[in-house]
């Protein structure tokens, strides 16, 4: 069967792979000729994973049995469109998918529902008055982008007159979000959704920047969150509303929460396997593999479910944290292979984005990160110590010879 897939990056070459290793084919769809993907895929097609007409075209053209994509918010909505246009396999309708993949919508429903989210405005230059209902510091965003690019923390009207034309380039839409800056802890939830009920699999912590220059740009995941305790079963309910508010029927969830001093609040919702390896962490830790029952169910072929029936995410006992690590400006001068770290204690997986030579800028978006390991332990401390072990081992060396890696915080 042939499977149109929206992006051929690195982060969708694990997907690739996996469906001709189930003896699919594979045709790989984005605006890039060259993306890395396409070298492997069975066939190609050249456009936007936001355009629904040239995606339709080839679509038809390629004589696909299902569409799908991975790790990637915007191209939830393409899938669904094709998909009921071509009476294909889709775990989503449109409305819904919109409301997943469109912030001016998915906040009114916020707000219709009485789900706790930050307060906010939609701007554009032809309706100024509204600015005047801000508090400040606030966050301004596009209402349909991905990749925490576009985001900037401001404290004045008049920051965010001048940043609008920044902001509105990663957009479709004329308006762009204003949120209220609500201090935070970020918690994200993955999961699957199957016949309209929820089950939970992970709850992680999602550690980004300190810097409010890099808002949202994420350092690593870590399981389990250090918030289940207090507030686990909270987000199980909260997120059981949210599937049943928002008519989600089939297929991953991956929901951002903010813990704040006002408690729990919804960031962001998206319907898709999350873009920080949970198609590798999550099977390590629950034995539901999220990508195998996606592929499957894009191609309108069963899936067992037994392994999601019998899961419980307060059951696991695991301890493990994704690092999403990055480096200061700079030309690589050194730095280790996959290998050596993949031998490391404790590492499960590792994959780099650059190497020795390439050229690294100023951090902008999360795109930069410079690659991902995935550690696992017994315990927090035994899971520190090998954190501790592995950034011994991984460093960016630049022209200088200054180690100029970026990741999180190391705990005692």
């Amino acid at each position: 069967m042939k499977l149109m897939l929206l992006g051929s990056s690195k982060a969708q070459l694990n997907t690739i792979k996996k469906i001709q290793n189930l003896g699919h084919e594979v045709i790989a769809s984005d605006y890039h000729e060259t993306s890395v993907g396409k070298n492997i895929a069975n066939d190609t097609w050249l456009a936007s994973t936001f355009d629904y007409a040239e995606t339709l075209k080839g679509a038809v053209a390629k004589s696909i049995d299902g569409i799908m994509t991975m790790g990637t918010d915007q191209p939830v909505l393409t899938v669904a469109k094709v998909a009921n246009t071509l009476n294909l396999p889709y775990f989503l309708d449109i409305d819904t998918a919109l409301s997943v993949t469109n912030k001016a919508i998915m906040k009114q429903k916020f707000i219709d529902y009485q789900i706790p989210t930050t307060n906010y405005v939609l701007y554009e230059p032809s309706n100024p008055s509204v600015l005047e209902k801000v508090k400040f510091p606030a966050v301004i965003k596009p209402l349909d982008s991905q990749g925490q690019r576009g985001i900037y923390v401001v404290n004045s009207i008049d920051e965010i007159q001048t940043l609008y034309s920044d902001v509105i380039s990663y957009s479709r839409e004329k308006s762009i979000l204003i949120e209220s800056y609500y201090a935070n802890d970020e918690i994200t939830i993955s999961g699957w959704v199957e016949a309209g009920e929820l089950k939970v699999l992970t709850i992680t912590d999602r550690v980004t920047f300190d810097s409010k220059d890099e808002i949202g740009i994420c350092l690593s995941h870590e399981f389990p969150s250090k918030h289940t305790k207090e507030y686990g079963q909270a987000i199980v309910h909260l997120s059981k509303k949210i599937v049943k508010d928002f008519k989600i029927q089939s297929g991953p969830i991956y929901f951002q929460f903010f813990i704040g001093e006002e408690g729990l609040k919804v960031n962001e919702i998206a319907c898709r396997i999350g873009g920080a390896y949970e198609d590798e962490f999550i099977p390590y830790l629950t034995g539901v593999d999220l990508l195998h029952m996606t592929i499957m169910g894009s191609l309108g072929i069963d899936y067992s479910t037994d392994n999601l029936i019998n899961h419980d995410v307060f059951s696991i006992n695991k301890h493990l944290s994704v690092q999403l690590f990055f480096s200061n400006p700079c030309k690589i001068c050194d730095m280790p292979t996959e290998d050596e770290i993949r031998k490391l204690e404790g590492v499960v997986n590792v994959g780099f984005n650059y190497h020795v030579g390439d050229t690294i800028p100023k951090i902008s978006n999360a795109t930069q990160r410079i690659g991902y390991v995935i550690v696992a332990a017994d315990s927090k401390q035994q899971l520190e110590k090998r954190l501790s072990l592995l950034y011994k081992h991984l460093k960016i060396i630049d022209e200088n010879s200054n180690n100029v890696i970026i990741h999180r915080k190391l705990e005692e």
